[in-house]
């Protein structure tokens, strides 16, 4: 594990996409829109997505009636039909509105 200082020395500094506050021992910054501002917060959210669709793929498989390969877990009308219909599955996050 390294040291705060030992990281500062590298030149670490941390942009966020997005107005929020980080329990972070990192310097950092939060910037709104922040994908639209910078070319590594642009870059960072499209691995991002290409990693979460890929995951969404592989729990089409295991939970095919939701239909994850389709709409990877974005709250589709047919996403929430399902819901409506069949109830969460245990990936689902339950704090979000509507599952």
């Amino acid at each position: 594990m390294r040291k705060l200082g030992v990281l500062k020395s590298k030149g670490i500094y941390v942009i966020v996409d997005g107005n929020m506050s980080l329990d972070l021992a990192l310097p950092y910054t939060s910037i709104v829109k922040g994908d639209t501002k910078s070319k590594s917060i642009a870059a960072a959210s499209i691995l991002a997505k290409v990693t979460r669709d890929r995951i969404m793929i592989k729990y089409d498989k295991l939970y095919p009636e939701y239909g994850f390969a389709k709409h990877k877990g974005y709250p589709t009308r047919e996403h929430r039909d399902i819901l409506r219909e069949i109830g969460p599955s245990r990936i689902h996050r339950k704090s979000f509105a509507g599952v």
